[in-house]
């Protein structure tokens, strides 16, 4: 499996925890084991499994750097693939940040929208700018 593929089902289990916020990071991968479009791996569930140990801080980033946005009116999406990424770069030390953000866009793009790509670029790159992420 690539790292893009694990991106993208990281960010298929965030997507999940926006919605079942009271499961635990291991009880939704539990609960994805089963499907045949999930496989398990490593870097897929620490991606996971660290951004929601983070969701406070990780959120508050995301709120800080939204402009003339609210953080309620991000769609879904948006908000997944955010997470994600910014556990990437403040959390994973082997990761450039620009390959953090570029995977985001591509994800946002698959799954949401030229648009919505754009945004995630936009607050990613601020992110990683003000808050001094490699």
């Amino acid at each position: 499996m690539t790292r893009h593929e694990s991106r993208e089902q990281a960010f298929a289990l965030m997507f999940e925890k926006i919605f079942s916020p009271d499961l635990t990071p291991q009880e939704i991968i539990e609960s994805k084991a089963g499907l045949s479009e999930f496989t398990r791996n490593d870097f897929t569930e620490t991606l996971f499994t660290v951004a929601c140990e983070h969701l406070e801080e990780i959120d508050r980033l995301i709120r800080e750097n939204l402009v003339n946005w609210s953080f309620d009116r991000l769609t879904k999406v948006s908000v997944a693939v955010m997470r994600i990424a910014i556990c990437e770069m403040r959390y994973l030390d082997d990761i450039p940040q620009s390959v953090s953000i570029n995977e985001a866009v591509e994800i946002a793009k698959k799954y949401s929208g030229e648009e919505d790509a754009a945004f995630v670029n936009g607050v990613l790159g601020s992110v990683a700018k003000k808050a001094g992420v490699k």
